[in-house]
């Protein structure tokens, strides 16, 4: 999968789960590109290191699965540490 083509899933996968988590979350289209990025990089290797998936295929459905999962744990964890550092400053 070229350079770009990870870009445009990473900013995809970040987008579909920002609207699948409830609540709100910050950031702009920046933001959920980066954590898309860095979650469709944490799913692929999840997915590479525990399941054996190879995600050549940008239409794949099992490379979009995985990097919209990976999307999730990193938007958790962006939210777990964004939202604990707002609430001590109130």
């Amino acid at each position: 999968m070229s350079f770009l083509a990870f870009l445009l899933l990473g900013l995809i996968a970040g987008a579909i789960a920002k609207a699948i988590l409830p609540g709100r979350q910050g950031g702009g289209w920046f933001v959920t590109l980066l954590l898309g990025v860095v979650g469709a990089m944490l799913g692929g290797w999840l997915g590479s290191v525990l399941f054996g998936a190879n995600l050549q295929e940008f239409w794949s459905l099992q490379t979009w699965l995985l990097a919209i999962g990976g999307s999730i744990v990193v938007l958790l964890i962006y939210g777990l540490i964004v939202g604990g550092s707002r609430r001590r400053e109130s």
